[in-house]
């Protein structure tokens, strides 16, 4: 859509300067400066020039923008074209290319003799708006240059990531019940809600749907979390009626044909994860990129372990039971975050330190009650050297970052030696 809105608006910008030109320059020649003034076999000429100028500029943009899609796809994650394609910015960058080659074609299609016995003003601002442009194309060549560095990608899926967290953190504050504490026991006539098609749950609006629930007296089990893959019919939803009343749901998710990261968390982290695995693959060979993201994914499991996980059920101001939720658990959280990398960085040295680096960061924010997972997962890691032999220096520093760990997780540590000589 903003493409076309800057197109819309350099049509009628174009429409309206035709109609000053026509109507009210004459009028008000003693007040315009002459320098603003060509005449019309000139503006033909010089809008002619601009808008092949602007053609060529607005081909080459596309052309950029297809290589970074290419090159995100390639060496970053197939996942992560969607955080430059949606990009404001460059949906904006075509918008201006578009409209001012609009503008100027336009324009000079309005120029004709038979209609001006003066001067007109049309070109000074196509000209302004060609200089736009290409301030414009100097900004997007130094955002692309900045774009395409995988630091700056991976600050945006951290901050994705942030989002959802704070998404549930907030959700805690709004009278949230653990299911711990609020026995789920519906009361009513229970009837399903289905998926009409297949695809992703993408969304779910939790609070509206409390909110409906309470106004209808309802209460709804949702078996699904949002990222899970549903199927045309498959139940979604267990709704509790105390009256027979029609009620529709279907405006509080969303099904769709891919996953987005907006209240996915998993798949947030996923994207980082990705992006570590191309990193220490045979054809980058860029471990120390893996290594910087593993740290960064650290911080972020010690701040998901700040958040209630697992079963959630959001209760009425009565404190009733009314919502039952199900995110995902610390355990299963900490495990898709680790099996590939674990898999696949074993044979670097390096990106094992910084696995046991990143679960040290999480043991220290993450409250007491999940460091006994943390230190399950630091022993599940550390299977990849059953049978192996490590240098004698490699032995020795993993051996103290996995001491870090166990102190942090209140843990007897446990000896490398041990491990190396498992079949």
């Amino acid at each position: 859509m903003t493409p076309a809105i800057y197109s819309i608006f350099a049509v009628l910008l174009s429409i309206g300067f035709f109609y000053v030109d026509l109507l009210l320059v004459e009028r008000f020649r003693d007040f315009i400066p002459s320098i603003l003034l060509t005449k019309v076999d000139l503006a033909k000429t010089i809008m002619g020039a601009l808008s092949g100028a602007l053609l060529t500029m607005s081909t080459f943009t596309f052309s950029t923008i297809l290589v970074v899609l290419t090159m995100y796809s390639s060496q970053f994650s197939p996942r992560a074209l969607k955080n430059f394609v949606h990009d404001p910015v460059t949906w904006r960058v075509l918008g201006v290319f578009l409209g001012g080659f609009i503008y100027n074609t336009l324009s000079l299609l309005f120029m004709r003799e038979h209609l001006y016995t003066h001067d007109v003003i049309s070109t000074f601002v196509g000209i302004v708006i060609a200089f736009s442009c290409l301030a414009t194309f100097a900004y997007f060549i130094h955002y692309i240059a900045t774009t395409v560095q995988v630091g700056k990608l991976v600050d945006e899926l951290i901050h994705d990531t942030e989002k959802v967290i704070s998404r549930i953190r907030k959700l805690e504050e709004k009278q949230l019940e653990t299911a711990n504490s609020v026995t789920w026991i519906p009361v009513g006539v229970k009837q399903e809600i289905k998926a009409d098609k297949d695809g992703y749950l993408q969304l779910i609006e939790l609070e509206k749907i409390r909110n409906y629930a309470e106004e209808h007296e309802l209460q709804i089990d949702i078996e699904v979390s949002v990222g899970d893959f549903v199927y045309e019919g498959m139940p979604i939803m267990q709704v509790y009626a105390r009256k027979n009343l029609d009620f529709s749901l279907k405006s509080f998710y969303a099904i769709g044909n891919e996953r987005i990261s907006e209240q996915d968390m998993p798949y947030a982290l996923q994207k980082l994860v990705e992006i570590a695995l191309r990193a220490i693959s045979p054809g980058i060979n860029d471990p120390n990129t893996a290594n910087d993201i593993l740290l960064r994914i650290g911080s972020l499991l010690g701040k998901i372990g700040t958040v209630q996980t697992g079963v959630f059920i959001l209760a009425d101001k009565d404190g009733n039971p009314q919502i039952k939720y199900s995110f995902p658990s610390y355990y299963s959280i900490l495990y898709n975050v680790y099996f590939q990398l674990s898999h696949y960085g074993r044979e670097d040295i390096s990106v094992l330190y910084s696995m046991t680096d990143s679960l040290r960061i999480a043991a220290n924010t993450a409250p007491a009650y999940h460091h006994e997972t943390i230190w399950n997962m630091q022993l599940y890691v550390l299977e990849v050297l059953e049978g192996q032999r490590l240098k004698s220096y490699d032995q020795r520093s993993l051996q103290e970052k996995i001491d870090f760990v166990a102190k942090a997780t209140g843990q007897k540590p446990i000896r490398l030696e041990s491990i190396e000589k498992q079949r």
